[in-house]
């Protein structure tokens, strides 16, 4: 099953896709047209709605405009983890972390939606695009056992994650500065259920951060040091998780953006993010 929103004349809806198609959520009986995508991810609901989805989809998939969606965070905090794919920490030619992953917590206030223009702030000369994959989690939580990661996940998303580098590379300690300006995270268009994918496949999706149409970096999350499950553990870890919260896992590598370019974060199977700059 996959979420999305889309803009309406008075704000916007949700919208379940299912079949190869989309159908809003106000179609569905017992399912109220709802201002927060994060009230349907609970087991519960996850379930009664897939139980009610036995008809065809209203929309055709090229009927919902996922280049312009709305972000699907509505809830919920943004962290993310630092250096966890290889090749990422030679890009910066740092040390790879070896008690746990570098880690951040940024302002929801930074968030753009799908096609929105990047701002390149006046304080930073170097700028990075970084492609990512998101969980997304679907209940409160705390101390979640690495084994039991899959509980507390509803799905997946992709990340655009933008930090002004040169900060970075002058402090490591100002990273949620860095990476805490206006148009600097974008996440969606889509939320896909964890039931999507098995264990494997969660391994073998390719993440791809992609500038003017060329690849500048490009992995499989198995080349991750800290598995998702560790990386639920560790956010979890003697703190209370809110719904709605996404966990970005890190990068496998990043593209300096200017003025004028495109970047996109190609996760296969989840969803694109496409962006300009300004």
């Amino acid at each position: 099953m996959r979420f999305a929103r889309r803009q309406t004349p008075t704000g916007h809806e949700i919208l379940v896709g299912h079949d190869g198609g989309w159908t809003p959520l106000s179609d569905i009986e017992g399912f109220p047209a709802s201002s927060r995508l994060v009230d349907l991810l609970d087991d519960s609901r996850l379930q009664e709605l897939a139980r009610l989805l036995d008809r065809p989809p209203a929309l055709a998939a090229a009927d919902l405009r996922l280049d312009e969606a709305p972000t699907v965070i509505d809830a919920g905090d943004i962290w993310g983890a630092g250096l966890n794919y290889h090749n990422h920490s030679r890009d910066l030619d740092a040390e790879q972390p070896v008690s746990g992953p570098g880690s951040y917590l940024r302002p929801r206030s930074c968030l753009i939606d799908n096609g929105g223009r990047i701002e390149l702030p006046t304080q930073s000369k170097r700028v990075t695009a970084e492609a990512e994959l998101g969980l997304v989690i679907g209940k409160e939580c705390k101390n979640v056992p690495r084994a039991s990661w899959r509980s507390v996940v509803a799905g997946v998303t992709a990340v655009l994650d933008m930090t002004a580098e040169d900060v970075i590379r002058e402090n490591p300690r100002y990273i949620p500065w860095a990476k805490g300006f206006d148009t600097f995270c974008s996440v969606g268009p889509q939320v896909v259920t964890l039931d999507e994918f098995d264990d494997v496949t969660l391994k073998s999706i390719r993440v791809s951060t992609v500038r003017n149409g060329e690849v500048v970096a490009t992995a499989l999350t198995s080349d991750m040091k800290y598995d998702l499950g560790y990386l639920v553990e560790y956010f979890t870890a003697g703190r209370t998780i809110a719904p709605g919260t996404v966990i970005c896992t890190g990068t496998p590598g990043a593209g300096v953006i200017r003025s004028g370019d495109s970047i996109e974060s190609v996760v296969e199977g989840v969803g694109t993010l496409s962006h300009t700059v300004a």
